[in-house]
This record gives C-alpha cells, structure tokens and sequence, in this order.
C-alpha cells in the first residue's frame, strides 16, 4: 500500500510528513519520479498536492501528482527539471495540505454521521481545500435535516474522536460492519491490502487519502446548503473554518 511503482509513499505512512529527502530515478514528459515521495497524487475526491523540489540552487515548482505505472510528479510548464540520479529535497504545500487533510476528514465525519442518524450511503463527493460536497441516497428528509446534521457534526468535533489508519488484509477489512459506505463498492476485485480509516467509535471507511489525527483538528464544519440532485438524492455542501 505504501509503493506506487518504483516510490515509496512516505504520506501513506506519515500525513504529517512535509519534508524529505529524495533522488530522481526518472524524468521525463510523463513527469517527475522520486524514489520517496510525500506528494499525495489525488484520489477517492481529493485534489493532488502542490509543492517545490529544492536542487542544485534552483526551484522546481510541482503543481500536481498522479499514479500510473509508477508516481509521478507533474512541474510547472517553465520549471527547470532534474535529471534522474540528482538528489533533491521534496516539500509540500502546508498549508494547502493541511487544509485538504482536515477537509477529508471532516466528510468522512459527515458521512458517518448522515449514516448512523439517517441510514443513508454516499453516492458521490468532491472537495476543496476547506470546501466539499457530499452525496448521498436519501428519499425523504426532516425540515429541521440541516440543522439536526450541522449539531451533530459540531457534537463530533468537540468529542475529539482519534482517527486511525491501518492496513488489513481485503477479507479481514471485508469483515467490519459496513466497511463500504458508498452506494457502489469501488475497491478493484484484485486489491489483496485495504487501508481503513477508522474515525473511533464513528465511522469505518476504505479510504487512501490523508487524514488529521483527530476530530477536533478537522475544526468548526459549517453546513452551507442541502440540495436536492433529482429523486431520491441529496447533497449537502459543508465549509471549513480557515
């Protein structure tokens, strides 16, 4: 779960991580590869992370990533670019980072709450940094629906519930009750490893994206606005404090 090709994924290991050493093994029009690499390259509705290469006394600027057959890292179109062998030294956006970090979890936390409270599953989603949507497959909702939605997620952060990541063999992971919590499971047939993201005592997810530690450092969710997406569907827009 933590290689993509020829690099290891230190943010698989460590979300925390914003720094680190590393070495071209490739460079080509298909991008960047490092050998070890903390660039998150976008996934299950979140963004790729930004962030500069330091080499040689210049700046290579990153504004993406993406898997293929291996990780790589996308430059700027006037970036200058370093020849596989050189050794560079990786660093991220923080601040974009961490703001993705906390908005994935704060929508793992409103799906699990819009699960446990209303029964329903997510169909859809996408985010921002500090700004999502989410999805899901609910017929009928209470006037008071936004409300009851917005206290309980505030209920959620104050609880500081611990959010854990671990990697479990597909019929241990398959095993949690209602590890899927999307209308449509989209794990390959093949995948032997799921990463589960568990926020304790709340929500059980398949998930490859980062997290915060915990529900307290997702911080204040506003839910902006409920819509209706046809019948039978509902989607609820929700907004980070900076």
């Amino acid at each position: 779960m933590d290689q993509q090709g020829r690099t290891h994924r230190l943010e698989l290991d460590d979300a925390t991580v914003r720094e680190w050493d590393a070495v071209v093994l490739d460079s080509s029009p298909e991008g960047i590869v490092l050998d070890r690499s903390a660039f998150y390259p976008g996934g299950g509705g979140q963004p790729p992370d930004h962030g500069v290469l330091l080499w040689g006394g210049v700046e290579t600027r990153i504004v993406g990533a993406r898997k293929g057959d291996e990780l790589y890292l996308m430059p700027a179109d006037d970036a200058p670019i370093p020849v596989p062998g050189t050794p560079v030294r990786g660093a991220l956006a923080d601040e974009r980072r961490t703001a993705l970090m906390r908005t994935h979890s704060g929508l793992h936390l409103l799906g699990g709450v819009v699960f446990r409270d209303f029964g329903a599953l997510v169909t859809g989603g996408n985010m921002e940094p500090l700004e999502a949507r989410m999805d899901f497959n609910l017929p009928e909702i209470p006037p008071d629906f936004k409300e009851r939605v917005a206290d309980a997620c505030a209920k959620e952060v104050a609880a500081d519930r611990a959010i854990e990541v671990k990697n479990l063999p597909r019929d241990a992971a398959f095993a949690i009750p209602d590890i899927i919590r999307t209308a449509t499971n989209l794990l390959p047939p093949d995948l032997e490893i799921v990463r589960i993201v568990d926020i304790v005592g709340l929500d059980t997810q398949a998930d490859g994206g980062t997290h915060v530690a915990s529900t307290r450092h997702i911080g204040s969710i506003e839910v902006v606005k409920v819509e209706s997406k046809g019948k039978g569907f509902r989607r609820v827009r929700i907004r980070l404090n900076p």
